[in-house]
């Protein structure tokens, strides 16, 4: 499976949310970082065929999205960030619903639903209504209806977001499953959610794409660049106009200070050592985030 964005812009009245972006993905887990108004959503919502870019195509396996019409909507799996689930209906109701709109064939619907079911790990609360179901339990139950048509492209935007730390983990071990014969676009700007599932990141600022690369590599990038000072509390309006600060710990006697940039400490103003980066450092490296903002 290839998936290729071809070149693909999104214009408003007054904002370029897409700006010619450009990627060439096969099977695996992609994750799309960037901050909150990088232009992750519209994308995702163009590569669901949800929304029509203003510029630019989508090819898979070499075919324009435009030309394959239903058949691309067919390769399609979506989760957005909001579902509009009918509360009242149960979980095995909302599929059988889901299964119909998406014209699963009737000989399989029941093993199919109940495969997913399981799948999500929601055997035992098919019949429970979802207006009761927690956020969780809410994101699995979108990804079974996002799987119902056995997709080949998996767009999930903002999953697990609201979503407690056990869920978030269980979340992201179903994705791992799934990226075997998929490609899997995983949007966020919650790192920790990629860290350990992606096999490249895409990084998205100002609607362009700015970096695609393996995690190790994406990490060489900010390699040198991160820094953890031991400084006084008289030092630390000085270092937070100097250094985009990633973190800051208080002790009795002092101050643990990590920083990230091109801007290398002076040995003769604070004690310093060079850190192992993380993903964390990448985000504040690219967009800017810092902590004492």
């Amino acid at each position: 499976m290839e998936l290729i964005i071809d070149n693909i812009s999104k214009e408003f009245k007054d904002k370029v949310a897409v700006d010619k972006f450009n990627v060439t993905l096969n099977s695996g887990v992609y994750g799309l970082l960037g901050p909150n108004g990088s232009g992750k959503t519209t994308l995702m919502r163009i590569l669901a065929d949800v929304s029509n870019a203003s510029s630019g195509d989508i090819l898979v396996n070499g075919q324009s999205k435009n030309k394959l019409g239903a058949k691309y909507r067919d390769l399609i799996g979506y989760v957005p960030q909001n579902i509009g689930f009918y509360k009242n209906f149960n979980a095995e109701k909302f599929l059988y619903y889901v299964a119909a709109l998406k014209g699963v064939d009737k000989n399989i619907e029941k093993s199919k639903v109940d495969e997913l079911l399981k799948f999500v790990n929601l055997e035992q609360d098919r019949k429970r209504k979802i207006g009761k179901f927690s956020g969780g339990m809410k994101q699995r139950l979108g990804i079974a209806q996002a799987l119902l048509n056995d997709p080949k492209i998996l767009i999930l935007d903002e999953p697990t977001a609201g979503l407690d730390p056990n869920e978030r983990i269980r979340f992201k071990n179903l994705i791992a499953q799934l990226s075997k014969d998929k490609v899997v676009i995983l949007s966020t700007h919650i790192v920790s959610d990629i860290e350990f599932i992606a096999n490249e990141i895409l990084v998205m600022k100002e609607g362009r794409l700015v970096e695609k690369s393996s995690l190790e590599d994406i990490l060489d990038t900010v390699r040198g660049k991160v820094y953890t000072l031991s400084i006084s509390e008289r030092d630390l309006e000085e270092v937070q106009n100097k250094f985009k600060i990633s973190s800051m710990i208080r002790t009795n006697n002092d101050i643990s200070v990590r920083i990230v940039g091109d801007k290398k400490p002076s040995e003769k103003e604070f004690k310093y050592i060079e850190e192992e980066p993380n993903l964390e450092d990448v985000f504040l490296y690219y967009f800017n985030e810092s902590a004492n903002k």
